[in-house]
């Protein structure tokens, strides 16, 4: 008998050694209900990698891919792993409401967890075949492999600009990653392919330059009380056209956004005349962001 290490004695009684009745699957997604609430509500995790569970889905891949991976047919694992995210989900926001200002209105953020769960069914079924560890496997691992990557990218940039914040995050979706490429993949070649796709994704979204195009509407600093007559003139850098949203005490305009770098634009309103330096940035964390600054 061949004699097999102790990481594949782990990877094949989580993925496929666990008899994972209907009542495991209720009690999986209420743990995992409840764990993901003490994330959320308990002020210490705030920010944190933890919190993350409740917002984003790398947590929730981990947890579908053991129902899927012990599943023994592919209608069973839709099934089980649609049920896990019918209950798990609107639960953690009821348990979310004793402790929340929102009270009940939490439930309108559930609409996105909702389609997500109708998802599970028909991805569940067709995730069932990695479980044949062959060329077609990797295919269909590759979806999830890259959505590790993209937010495993999001967590980098936030460990670059703020260490260690989200660090925990990071190493988690890395470790997906490569356990997932090892369970489900059998030879050297499917390995190598399934660890160098997300490996280029992340590489890629780092050093691509992000494209912008975005609208704000924005108060201009000396706060000008504007007609709506008003008009504005942009420079030529062409990183933004801006308009005259709003006159009145709630003068602002209206920005759209194509490009980093510095501007300017001037509003003109009859005798009066205001120019404005406009700078298009990306902070710290990859969010794009505005300043408008009276010259």
């Amino acid at each position: 008998m061949e004699k097999r290490s102790g990481l594949r004695r782990f990877t094949d009684k989580l993925y496929g050694g666990i008899e994972l009745t209907w009542l495991g699957v209720v009690l999986y997604a209420v743990g995992t209900a409840v764990l993901t609430t003490f994330f959320l509500v308990v002020p210490v995790f705030q920010n944190s990698s933890f919190m993350r569970m409740g917002e984003t889905l790398e947590a929730w891949i981990f947890f579908a891919v053991i129902i899927i991976a012990n599943s023994k047919k592919p209608l069973e694992s839709a099934l089980k792993t649609f049920v896990f995210f019918l209950i798990s989900q609107p639960l953690i926001y009821l348990l979310q409401v004793p402790f929340s200002w929102q009270g009940w209105g939490l439930f309108q953020y559930y609409r996105h967890w909702f389609f997500l769960t109708l998802g599970t069914f028909p991805a569940a079924f067709i995730g069932w075949y990695i479980k044949k560890k062959n060329w077609l496997s990797l295919l269909i691992l590759t979806p999830v492999l890259c959505l590790l990557a993209y937010i495993c990218e999001d967590g980098i940039k936030h460990v670059i600009h703020d260490f260690p914040n989200l660090l925990i995050m990071v190493l988690f979706c890395i470790a997906q990653i490569l356990l997932y490429v090892y369970t489900f993949t059998e030879k050297l070649s499917q390995r190598i392919v399934g660890v160098l796709v997300p490996l280029a994704m992340i590489a890629g979204m780092l050093l691509i330059p992000k494209q912008v195009d975005f609208s704000t509407n924005q108060f201009l600093p000396d706060n000008p009380i504007l007609s709506e007559n008003a008009e504005v003139t942009v420079d030529q850098s062409g990183i933004a056209d801006v308009t005259v949203s709003g006159g009145g005490e709630n003068s602002t305009v209206r920005i759209r956004a194509h490009a980093y770098g510095t501007g300017s634009f001037t509003v003109t309103d009859g005798d009066r005349v205001y120019r404005y330096e406009i700078r298009i940035y990306e902070d710290d964390l990859g969010v794009s962001q505005i300043e408008i600054t009276a010259k």
